[in-house]
């Protein structure tokens, strides 16, 4: 079985009912890698689809949404965002300028400006629910895997929550 979506086209579903879609979206000078998936088609509708499209044809207002949750959490010095960008700075040390694309005096803000989208995952079948509906992971050293954020967004694209990938 499948289902035609003018976005995405034909999604296809694995032995397991599953369906998967993967395409790299251009965003400024970086290639984004971009995945729809779903454990089960039945539990994706239309509606699922037309939003998810939009995430991925609006990345960079996504991404500005997801990079403001990030300078939202600085003032919480418990917060993912705050031990990421405290554990780049000891490991990196003065290196990490190196990786900053604008240094304007204040190094969180220029770690969360320096960050590089490296994928979105839409997670199709939340749609409408308590978990997150797309993730978003980011890195300061692409080389660096281990070492990212990642901002989950619900389904009208709002970030409920930024975590490491710890």
């Amino acid at each position: 079985m499948a289902i035609e979506h003018d976005f995405f086209g034909l999604l296809e579903s694995g032995p397991d009912g599953s369906i998967f879609w993967s395409e790299n979206v251009e965003l400024g000078d970086q290639s984004v890698t971009v995945d729809l998936t779903a454990p089960d088609q039945d539990d994706v509708s239309q509606a699922a689809l037309d939003i998810a499209a939009s995430l991925v044809s609006s990345l960079e207002a996504i991404d500005r949404t997801a990079r403001n949750g990030m300078v939202s959490e600085l003032d919480d010095r418990t917060s993912e965002v705050t031990e990421y960008i405290l554990q780049q700075q000891e490991t990196l040390g003065e290196d990490i300028e190196n990786l900053l694309v604008d240094i304007s005096g204040d190094i969180r803000i220029d770690v969360i400006r320096s960050l590089q989208l490296m994928s979105m995952t839409i997670l199709a079948d939340e749609h409408g629910g308590s978990d997150p509906f797309a993730v978003l992971e980011y890195a300061l050293d692409p080389d660096a895997t281990d070492d990212v954020l990642l901002v989950n967004l619900d389904s009208a694209g709002d970030v409920l929550s930024v975590t490491s990938a710890d």
